[in-house]
């Protein structure tokens, strides 16, 4: 599912908001949501699951092209858990 395709999905389910409004409405959750885990804040959206950030620890990495070891510094990943909920639905 894209972005543009949960706004057309949400508008089916709110007919007075306008599609401007919608889209500006799904934008504000996802710079919401970007914001909080750059802060290093967690998401939990209750029955759906949750995202936090993750420290990956510096290891030794190879360059595909060329087979060359490269040092890799520390990362900080998005990390997502699904609730019991969605995996149930999922699994049937």
């Amino acid at each position: 599912m894209t972005k543009s395709e949960l706004v057309e999905i949400l508008l089916s389910k709110a007919a007075h908001v306008s599609h401007r409004d919608m889209e500006t409405i799904v934008n504000t959750i996802f710079d919401s949501m970007t914001n909080a885990l750059s802060s290093g804040n967690r998401i939990e959206l209750r029955g759906f699951g949750t995202f936090e950030v993750r420290v990956r620890e510096p290891r030794q990495g190879r360059n595909p092209k060329s087979g060359q070891k490269v040092t890799l510094g520390i990362r900080k990943v998005p990390f997502f858990k699904a609730g019991k909920e969605l995996k149930e639905k999922i699994n049937g």
